[in-house]
């Protein structure tokens, strides 16, 4: 019996070891989206992605769409058949479109990330700067939580708050801050 109990434990501790090599190995991204802008900043090399978030998707095929343009750049392919696509944009929530938010995730973590053979997976700080008077609804954090792990992130808070420095980011700190809200 005392046994099985050590190696219950020895995998357990071998789980946390792990789990904390990689959250050093990893990188955190704070992600703050506004109506007509989005910032990735990767915490540890102080790169961005800021860019209006717009999706430009070629919808002249019925069965089939296809991206053709993100960010600022989607703003050159305006012609016909060219549908321009904001998924942060409604009159009354900062979230409105799920698929088209979440390819804009993958596209921007892929800019900052790059084309790695081996990465660990990110955590990432989802923070939304506007449309929150009253609070989130869990329905909007969960969507903005699931949007992170669509975009390939190990793990996600959604803060509210005010606007974070680089140094006033310790991932593990602010996830428990916002589990005691």
């Amino acid at each position: 019996m005392c046994e099985s109990n050590f190696t219950l434990s020895s995998a357990v501790n071998r789980k946390e070891m792990l789990r904390r090599l990689l959250h050093k190995c990893g990188t955190t991204i704070y992600v703050r989206i506004w109506e007509n802008r989005i910032n990735f900043t990767d915490i540890q090399t102080r790169k961005s992605f800021d860019e209006k978030p717009l999706v430009a998707i070629d919808t002249k095929e019925k069965l089939k769409s296809e991206i053709v343009a993100v960010g600022n750049a989607a703003l050159s392919n305006l012609a016909e058949g060219i549908e321009i696509i904001n998924p942060f944009s409604h009159p009354r929530v900062l979230f409105t479109d799920f698929v088209v938010g979440e390819k804009l995730f993958q596209y921007a973590l892929k800019k900052l990330l790059g084309n790695k053979l081996f990465s660990p997976a990110p955590v990432m700080i989802i923070h939304p700067m506007e449309k929150i008077e009253g609070g989130l609804t869990m329905i909007e954090v969960r969507a903005l939580k699931e949007l992170a792990f669509g975009a390939g992130a190990r793990d996600s808070v959604v803060y509210v708050g005010k606007e974070l420095l680089p140094h006033e980011i310790d991932y593990d700190s602010i996830k428990e801050q916002m589990r005691e809200r």
